[in-house]
């Protein structure tokens, strides 16, 4: 009887560390205005643990990145709607990728469904007006709104949709045409800034160059960077140079602590610019 007590007692300790491979401190998603969403997790992996699979909302993912505590890249594959990441010495996981898919629009109303078994924050695009929510959420500040886990929806509207649709056409054409004209002098004046932000000095970035102990594939980057204008996303460089991600993303990092570059963080992408 005795014995038979005791296997139980060990087994009952032993099956919560099997199945706890890791705890989610933290799930945020940002919702931009045109529907993305940016889905970022921070997680403790248990201290076991050599590699842990973590579900992915969505079922397409972009400039999907993950990494340690210090920014290390840690390697990782998709498995299904899963990640699996390979966990090393990290103490805290970041893992962070943009999604179209939790999002919907029908007329005005746009809505987020989210099914996840973790608690999660929303922040919502600025002036953003919540129309519906499929739960009490745990908190609400401005425009972030923390929901239990579940399958959750939140229903909002952008701008003021709903007040000024019950006003006259006239004022929506004088408000279009404002808005147009504010968008078309807005674009005129950062093709002007984006044009003249940068200035090629050719040779006088080579013998910048001259100065740095740099690898071949550092050289070759930031001579085609230097080719493209002195600004390229990092995919093309790396496509360009046949580089593994994790390695261009090394490279790119070690040039930017050397002052040769500026990591320029995009919402689909990342671009390095040259510092001449």
């Amino acid at each position: 009887m005795k014995k038979s007590i005791t296997l139980i007692s060990l087994a009952l300790l032993i099956i919560p560390l099997v199945s706890a491979e890791f705890t989610v401190s933290e799930l945020e998603l940002t919702i931009y205005r045109d529907g993305y969403v940016e889905v970022s997790y921070q997680i403790i992996p248990s201290d076991y643990a050599v590699q842990i699979s973590v579900p992915l909302l969505g079922e397409n993912y972009e400039n999907l990145i993950v990494e340690d505590e210090n920014g290390n890249p840690l390697n990782f594959e998709i498995s299904g709607n899963s990640v699996v990441i390979y966990v090393d010495d990290a103490q805290l996981i970041k893992l962070s990728y943009y999604t179209p898919d939790l999002t919907s629009k029908h007329g005005l109303v746009w809505t987020l469904n989210v099914s996840s078994p973790y608690p999660f924050k929303v922040v919502l695009p600025q002036n953003a007006i919540v129309v519906d929510l499929s739960d009490i959420p745990l908190s609400i500040s401005a425009n972030v709104i923390s929901m239990p886990p579940g399958n959750q929806s939140i229903s909002y509207t952008l701008g003021y949709g709903v007040e000024k649709a019950s006003q006259n056409w006239v004022y929506y054409l004088i408000t279009s045409v404002l808005i147009i004209s504010a968008v078309f002098i807005g674009i005129k004046l950062i093709s002007k800034r984006s044009s003249k932000s940068i200035k090629i000095d050719r040779e006088a970035f080579l013998k910048k160059m001259e100065k740095f102990d740099l690898n071949d594939e550092e050289k070759s980057a930031l001579l085609y960077i230097l080719e493209k204008g002195g600004r390229a996303s990092q995919a093309e460089v790396r496509n360009a140079l046949g580089l593994p991600k994790t390695t261009a993303w090394r490279m790119f990092k070690r040039l930017e602590k050397q002052g040769l570059v500026k990591i320029i963080r995009g919402r689909k992408e990342n671009w390095v610019e040259l510092k001449f």
